[in-house]
């Protein structure tokens, strides 16, 4: 069987408290920095899949810090280091409790929402006569509320500054930072051979100041097309061809599960498992033009524990 990382369990010097998400594992280290592990999980339609998927982890840390730097002229963000290819180490911010959803294309969510006659997206109108996959004049944003469990919930950005989730200063900051951040991911995409199709973002705050936080644009948290064909697909209704983990959401579907009450996850055989590794490890060297670099598999957690502390220890 492929070795995978599913859980951590550490107990790093100044450790507070630990978060366990769907797919991070987020340690507070004296309420000043965070240590953040991408463990190999994998989730859809907010449930997380029985096995985890070999690198997976190391590609989500490494592409968000490649963006995180590339980014970091635009708005300030809370990376310090990468001290292990699975762990960024960054500045604990307190986190607005939206997350910043932006589209470029008619796809995903937003066609699903279309196609059953929704017209009307988190307060944005949308235009008759799209097809999917389809561009939009201009990128939309489609803010959603973050949930603590279960489902994150489409809103409005005028319901966001009504129910004082954010104030109207701070998300108009959110909004112009997600717009010249998705921008400059369009660029890079575009120099890939990629259009990015839709990302999130989530921000938070530190004495005062707003930092970009989490991970940015991979392929968990993004949708990429290749350029090449779009224009042809697109003229005769094709699936666009995509690095992102809609694929594995189309498995799911085919497979009669949509997270919903009373399904049952599919078996995840091995042929699989490793297949999902491959397109992450393809979107990690088209997105990023470098050559993915397998990290030594045989004793994660121990490699983990020893370059964290002694990152901290250094500190």
């Amino acid at each position: 069987m492929s070795k995978a990382l599913t859980r951590t369990d550490f107990d790093f010097p100044g450790q507070k408290s630990v978060y366990h998400g769907k797919v991070r594992d987020v340690y507070n280290i004296d309420d000043e920095y965070l240590v953040m592990v991408v463990s190999d999980r994998i989730s859809a339609f907010d449930v997380v899949l029985p096995k985890g998927i070999p690198y997976k982890g190391q590609v989500l840390n490494q592409i968000a810090a490649k963006f995180l730097d590339a980014t970091s002229d635009i708005v300030p963000n809370w990376k310090v280091a990468t001290p292990d290819p699975n762990v960024t180490v960054g500045h604990h911010c307190e986190p607005f409790k939206v997350e910043m959803v932006i589209r470029g294309y008619l796809t995903g969510h937003a066609w699903r929402e279309y196609k059953s006659g929704k017209r009307m997206l988190c307060g944005v109108e949308l235009p008759e006569g799209m097809v999917e996959n389809q561009k939009f004049p201009e990128p939309i944003l489609t803010p959603t509320t973050k949930a603590s469990e279960g489902h994150d919930e489409d809103i409005s950005r005028e319901e966001i500054i009504a129910q004082g989730i954010v104030d109207k200063d701070d998300y108009e900051m959110l909004e112009k930072y997600t717009r010249e951040v998705f921008r400059r991911g369009t660029v890079i995409a575009a120099e890939m051979g990629l259009i990015l199709v839709d990302t999130k973002y989530e921000f938070g705050k530190k004495d005062g100041k707003i930092y970009l936080i989490d991970e940015i644009h991979t392929p968990d948290s993004s949708r990429y097309f290749y350029a090449e064909g779009y224009e042809e697909r697109l003229a005769k209704g094709e699936n666009q061809k995509q690095l992102s983990k809609e694929f594995v959401r189309q498995w799911l579907i085919e497979n009669g599960f949509q997270g919903k009450e009373g399904q049952v996850i599919p078996e995840m055989d091995e042929a699989f498992v490793l297949s999902v590794s491959e397109r992450y490890i393809e979107l990690y060297e088209n997105i990023t033009g470098d050559k993915f670099v397998k990290s030594d598999l045989s004793d994660i957690q121990g490699r983990i524990d020893h370059n964290v502390r002694n990152f901290l220890n250094n500190l």
